[in-house]
C-alpha cells in the first residue's frame, strides 16, 4: 500500500478482519484513506460508512434455525436465506476529518448518521 498509495480502503469481511476492526479504522484513519466496511460496527469504530446485512436480524434468524434443529429438524432439510435488513451507516466526524463532504441525498438515506 505504500508503494501504491489506494484512493480508498475497501476489505472484504471475515472473521479476522471483523475481529481486527479496530486496527483496520485506526490504520485507515492514520493513512488518510477513506474506509468503506460490509458491517456497522466498522463505521461506529471510525470508518468513514458501511453498507451491509443487519448483523443483529442475522442472529435473530440464526436463532430460529437452532431452535427448529433442537426441535428435530434436519439442518440439510432447511432453506438457505439471505439477509433482508440492510444497513448503510455513515460517520460524519470521520468525514470531516478527512475533508470530505457526504452529499445530502446519501445521507438521508442513512440508517445511522454518527455526528
Amino acid at each position: 500500500m505504500a508503494g501504491e498509495r489506494p484512493d480508498a480502503l475497501l476489505p472484504i469481511t471475515e472473521a479476522l478482519i471483523y475481529s481486527s476492526r479496530e486496527r483496520i479504522v485506526a490504520f485507515s484513519q492514520q493513512q488518510r484513506l477513506p474506509g468503506v466496511f460490509e458491517f456497522s460496527e466498522f463505521a461506529r469504530a471510525g470508518g468513514l460508512l458501511s453498507y451491509g446485512p443487519n448483523l443483529r436480524a442475522m442472529y435473530v434468524r440464526s436463532a430460529h434455525y437452532v431452535d427448529k434443529i433442537l426441535k428435530g429438524a434436519q439442518p440439510g432439510d432447511l432453506p438457505m436465506e439471505r439477509p433482508t435488513m440492510f444497513e448503510l451507516v455513515i460517520n460524519l466526524k470521520t468525514a470531516k476529518a478527512l475533508g470530505l463532504t457526504i452529499p445530502k441525498s446519501l445521507l438521508v438515506r442513512a440508517d445511522e448518521v454518527i455526528q
